[in-house]
């Protein structure tokens, strides 16, 4: 590894902070992006640079040359954001940075993007599954994820995330004691934060590029068998579901990850 290679990392939240904390931990320079300023000094704490930026689709506030200027790796982890109000089109913002990403220094683009974009259509998925997205956010993450592969001025790896989970985070805090619930069978497809920060790193470090990746935990009982688990592991109230409905759901397998990157996870039995 080149511990000369600086990085930018285009929202530093949930996935991103810790992500830019052990990047600098292995000798990288870090550049990160937030939209707050009262989250400043959590990046400068962390040997982050910092940089307030807010990324529209009419207009970009903030330095966004500086913040790439020098940097050979450009990691995108904003989510989508469609669910705010008003809310604006994704696919907009993205070409918004554009023009500047190709004016930089940048020759590397890791979009991290969501298992969203398949349907869910009882099958198991994989990369070279065709994907077919039936929300909102999952059209305009694939739509992305097209406009940068399509992109010759720089080399992209699109990495597919399952449900994102961690210490702090977890689905069963929000379903707990909830009733009606649907899709009782339906497998889960998650994946802890220590495994997406550690298969970021494989692919940088092994300098993987041009490729799509699906990253998930491979470990898929049903929805209403995970949670009912997960509810009384936490002495929390067990979900109930709604039975006999048809199954909406997908496997998403990740054995390309697995393959490729020779990754094992860290975290299968979440």
């Amino acid at each position: 590894m080149n511990n000369s290679k600086q990085m930018s990392i285009l929202g530093c939240g949930w996935l991103g902070l810790p992500l830019g904390k052990k990047l600098v931990a292995s000798g990288y320079q870090v550049k990160g992006s937030i939209r707050q300023e009262k989250k400043i000094f959590g990046l400068k704490n962390a040997g982050i640079q910092a940089y307030l930026l807010g990324i529209g689709a009419e207009k970009i506030k903030g330095d966004f040359a500086q913040f790439l200027e020098g940097t050979e790796i450009l990691i995108i982890a904003i989510p989508p954001g469609l669910r705010k109000q008003p809310a604006e089109n994704f696919v907009d913002k993205i070409k918004a940075i554009l023009p500047h990403i190709e004016q930089s220094d940048v020759k590397k683009v890791l979009f991290i993007s969501s298992t969203s974009v398949y349907a869910d259509d009882n099958t198991i998925v994989a990369e070279d599954t065709i994907p077919l997205p039936e929300t909102e956010s999952g059209k305009q993450l694939l739509a992305t994820e097209q406009l940068l592969k399509s992109n010759n001025h720089f080399q992209t790896t699109i990495l597919r995330f399952g449900g994102l989970i961690g210490s702090d985070r977890h689905p069963i805090n929000f379903l707990a004691g909830k009733k009606d619930l649907k899709n009782p069978d339906a497998p889960v497809n998650l994946i802890h934060l220590d495994d997406c920060i550690h298969i970021i790193r494989k692919i940088i470090e092994e300098n993987i590029w041009n490729e799509t990746f699906n990253a998930v935990a491979p470990f898929h009982p049903t929805r209403e068998e995970y949670y009912t688990d997960q509810a009384k592991s936490k002495g929390l109230k067990i979900p109930v579901f709604i039975q006999n409905i048809p199954i909406q759901g997908k496997t998403v397998s990740s054995q390309k990850v697995q393959d490729v990157l020779k990754y094992r996870f860290i975290r299968n039995v979440l």
